[in-house]
């Protein structure tokens, strides 16, 4: 038995890992020069900073929390667990510009009078740091726990759910424009990629519901310690025994037919795992008829800059800012190969960047380089010794109201073939958990395919 995998993403690089497991032959075929997709690295040449002559970049700054399970799971298996640095409990720093005083939110744990520490049981173990929220009113604390309570009771799986915005939801539950800005664009901006007025609500509450309202620790943040060309796409290439990088599958024939740089190639059965424009012009009508509907989702942009400073500005990992152009802000130094050398590299991740896509990168250093300093006063004192931006046009679908109902099953109308990506339907947003989700969940299916079972 043999599966053709089409695309190297961490869709496609999830259901080949699953299938090589299960004993079946894959081969794995990637239009590009690497593996890892959406989620890779590059290095960039630099002038001036001590011990180095390029900087190892990624293409964009990317988290897991420890609900990140199926993702987790990849990296155990790929042997790069270790790459990423994960929280022992949720602690966010929030950033304000003017010298306003940083404000938090961390998780509690009890610990006094007790043998060992404690956790409480969500959605309780945020109420008490949402009490002592320093940016929102004790009004507004009061009503956003409240509005937190009652998403609680929103169904992410009801259709009516996918109709509605978020930003309609808050209004019906008392959420003014601090509260909006101040907490739930904190976390439903940057896991969408989309504004909370224009956000799917019941995605937004499978966000809240998941990482915040669920298990206690499950909001815990992960930032990755390795370049994320090594923790995915080489460790990937290390990992399966056939990968067939630069090689484009030009279209899919049948369920199991392909054309391979104009050859035809036969397999058992067909993973498509590329991004839904990608996948629309591979597969045959008779797969997947309504394939046209898909263009619906859209995309979304995300515009990372990147500033290496001449002297340590940022203090700790992470951290998220309000109230500026700049979302949040991380370290990147280690992962960029500048550790030890006196110098420190800033990434700071713009969601939903339609507003920034297209600017000039002169535009983009004039308007972010004082924000930075205002939100981190020792970049106020530190020369920018390289400053540069990347783009990513295509980061995720538009994750709006009606976005749920477009996203296509794994199993398509053509035996054998299957889709896989983080825009099928998974129940999660475009996000690398739920990218391996759809891999994982493609691969079982073509299993039960090839053992003589109903794909569906």
């Amino acid at each position: 038995m043999s599966v053709a995998v089409v695309g190297g993403g961490l869709a496609g690089i999830a259901a080949a890992v699953a299938l090589q497991e299960a004993g079946i032959d894959v081969e794995l075929y990637e239009a590009r020069p690497r593996l890892g997709g959406a989620t890779h690295s590059f290095q960039r040449a630099v002038d001036g900073l001590p011990g180095t002559s390029s900087l190892t970049v990624d293409n964009g700054q990317h988290v897991m929390l420890r609900a990140f399970t199926a993702y987790r799971g990849l990296l155990e298996r790929l042997g790069t667990a270790g790459g990423v640095d994960l929280q022992d409990r949720f602690d966010l720093r929030i950033l304000t510009p003017d010298d306003r005083p940083e404000a938090r939110l961390r998780r509690t744990v009890f610990t006094r009078a007790l043998p060992r520490s404690i956790a409480l049981p969500g959605p309780l173990h945020l109420l008490p740091a949402l009490a002592r929220y320093s940016l929102l009113t004790p009004a507004e604390r009061l009503r956003a726990a409240a509005a937190s309570l009652a998403m609680g009771r929103v169904d992410p799986d009801d259709p009516l759910a996918d109709t509605r915005s978020l930003g309609d939801w808050l209004d019906r539950h008392g959420q003014d424009d601090r509260s909006r800005r101040y907490l739930w664009e904190l976390f439903v901006t940057a896991a969408l990629n989309c504004r909370v007025e224009e956000a799917s609500l019941g995605l937004s509450a499978m966000v809240i519901k998941t990482a915040l309202l669920g298990r206690s620790d499950a909001a815990d943040i992960g930032v990755p310690r390795l370049p994320l060309g090594e923790l995915h796409g080489r460790a990937a290439e290390k990992h399966l025994r056939r990968v067939h990088l630069k090689t484009k599958v030009e279209a899919v024939v049948s369920g199991t037919r392909l054309v391979v740089d104009g050859f035809p190639v036969d397999a058992d059965a067909v993973i498509v795992a590329v991004p839904h424009p990608a996948a629309a012009g591979l597969v045959p009508r008779a797969a997947c008829p309504d394939r046209g509907r898909w263009g619906g989702l859209a995309a979304s942009p995300i515009v990372d800059v990147h500033v290496v400073y001449d002297r340590p500005v940022l203090d700790g990992p992470f951290a998220a800012v309000v109230d500026s152009p700049v979302q949040w802000v991380f370290d990147r130094t280690a992962a960029a190969g500048l550790a030890g050398s006196g110098v420190q590299y800033v990434s700071s991740v713009v969601s939903a960047a339609g507003e920034w896509i297209d600017t000039p990168v002169a535009r983009i250093r004039d308007a972010f380089l004082p924000a930075l300093a205002e939100v981190l006063p020792a970049a106020r004192r530190a020369g920018a010794a390289e400053f540069f931006v990347t783009r990513e046009r295509h980061a995720t679908f538009r994750q709006g109201p009606g976005s749920a109902a477009l996203r296509p099953a794994a199993a398509t109308r053509l035996p054998g073939l299957f889709l896989a990506g983080a825009w099928t339907a998974t129940g999660w947003p475009d996000t690398m958990e739920g990218a391996v989700r759809s891999g994982l969940t493609a691969a079982r299916l073509c299993r039960r395919h090839l053992q003589g079972g109903h794909d569906r």
